[in-house]
């Protein structure tokens, strides 16, 4: 017992000495964005392994479409952004390939031979184009019911039963079901997520790092 407490002191001592450390830097900011169809339900243990990294790191997160983030990123508005790989980029980290298909409601219905009815976001969302491209490429009508700001708005719009969505299995809403093959719809191709930072300083590359590393546990 004696034991274990001296393991516990000299842990809790070691803790107390890396956040005095810490508590003598100015604080680091770090200004990330993360797409809408990658932000999923890991986003918060991915914010508290940063946090834990380095307790005076100031977050600025901003969740929009890929294209935004990006074009604020080569902007230098942004230090980091988590995104779908863009076209015709060949620029970033690659973290993962995203799986997608398409999820609807369990209650949900589609007749052989009606048009499919589909929820998106909003124009011009390249995960929207490459569904009915994906729709139109096998011939399938198909009519949009649905048009969502976000992807939490998506996945209400999934979870009421009013339609069908192309979305990440990581995202997709709980409860929500792949109808893919149960309506004969086109398989989705796996989408690259990609890391792109610009980072002068070390400390700011080494949260980077943790950034990476956690998101690639998060969401395998």
């Amino acid at each position: 017992m004696a034991a274990c407490s001296s393991a516990a002191r000299q842990l809790l001592d070691t803790h107390d000495r890396a956040l005095t450390g810490l508590a003598g830097r100015p604080p680091a900011r770090l200004k990330l964005g993360i797409s809408d169809h990658v932000a999923g339900p890991e986003l918060p243990s991915l914010l508290g392994r940063m946090n834990a990294h380095d307790p005076t790191l100031v977050l600025e997160i901003r969740v929009a479409a890929s294209n935004e983030l990006i074009g604020l990123h080569d902007r230098g508005d942004l230090d980091a952004v988590i995104v779908r790989r863009g076209d015709g980029r060949a620029d970033g980290e690659k973290l993962l390939a995203e799986p997608f298909g398409w999820y609807a409601s369990p209650a949900f219905r589609h007749m052989p031979g009606e048009p499919l009815r589909l929820a998106s976001l909003a124009a011009p969302c390249g995960i929207r184009a490459m569904a009915l491209n994906a729709l139109d490429g096998a011939g399938l009508a198909w009519t949009e019911v649905f048009v969502g700001g976000g992807v939490l708005a998506l996945g209400a719009a999934v979870t009421a039963g009013l339609a069908v969505a192309a979305l990440a299995r990581r995202v997709a809403p709980p409860g929500s079901v792949e109808v893919g093959a149960e309506f004969g719809l086109p398989l989705l191709p796996e989408v690259d997520i990609m890391l792109h930072a610009r980072l002068a300083d070390r400390r700011s590359r080494d949260m980077v790092k943790t950034l990476s590393a956690a998101f690639r546990s998060l969401a395998a």
